[in-house]
């Protein structure tokens, strides 16, 4: 949707604009909720509910809809693996997001969402969150390709009873709850006369194909990856062609 880094054009608020009285439009990201609401105001769609980190956070305004979190003792576990390959750890909680060290990755992160992390070493913040009781909903892993292509093959084997991985960068791996998906919580938001078979979804990245194969009209933007364009229901024009734009201009 985003036809910048971080922003959406003045032709996508347009038609988001005319759309938004007569259908549901809910923002669905790996992101986390302050990193999304700012593009719920620019839309003028304030009054929808967010799908968070692919699906493991779910917020309608200030209420929490759903949440679910890996378990810290999980997350200890594999940021000590991330150490012993020189790897760079992110954590996020609600709208809590820490990093250990502001490398050009986390630069790019906070332009890119708009958001700024707290900068503590990755042990202390575990054992503030442990204090507190809480958990983890996303963990980003940061290191170069080549540590990544190994790691996100061999990760999956060690933790896969608790979570799941994909590929949202060449330069960033993450973690997210294995119980949820981008599809699950759009499922969750459904009412009982609503179906899947109604519903649109645009995507791009490995984390949208399950969505994009379940709902009745599934959309690759242009710049999508082949196997994202490979199961989608259609293909409109790159992000930065105001692709999904474009594309509710046409058919909606």
């Amino acid at each position: 949707m985003l036809s910048t880094k971080n922003d959406v054009s003045d032709f996508a608020v347009s038609e988001f604009s005319r759309i938004k009285n007569t259908l549901k439009i809910i923002l669905v990201s790996a992101r986390m909720p302050r990193a999304m609401t700012y593009l719920q105001r620019r839309l003028g769609i304030e009054n929808e509910p967010i799908i968070c980190y692919n699906g493991a956070l779910v917020m309608d305004g200030t209420t929490e809809v759903s949440s679910t979190v890996l378990d810290i003792d999980a997350v200890v576990a594999l940021t000590e693996t991330a150490a012993e390959h020189m790897i760079k750890v992110g954590l996020y909680h609600k709208d809590e997001w820490y990093a250990d060290e502001h490398t050009e990755v986390i630069r790019k992160e906070i332009y890119y969402t708009q958001t700024t992390p707290v900068f503590r070493d990755t042990r202390e913040t575990l054992a503030d969150l442990r204090q507190r009781k809480l958990g983890v909903h996303k963990i980003m892993l940061m290191a170069p390709g080549g540590t990544l292509d190994f790691l996100s093959k061999k990760l999956p084997e060690s933790f896969a009873e608790h979570m799941q991985f994909y590929r949202s960068t060449d330069l960033i791996l993450e973690a997210i709850p294995g119980s949820v998906s981008k599809l699950s919580a759009i499922q969750s938001l459904l009412k009982e006369d609503q179906s899947l078979k109604r519903v649109i979804a645009f995507g791009d990245n490995y984390n949208d194909m399950e969505m994009l194969q379940a709902v009745g009209c599934g959309v690759a933007v242009g710049n999508a990856r082949d196997e994202v364009k490979a199961v989608a229901d259609k293909i409109t024009s790159d992000n930065t062609d105001d692709g999904v734009a474009h594309f509710i201009k046409r058919y909606l």
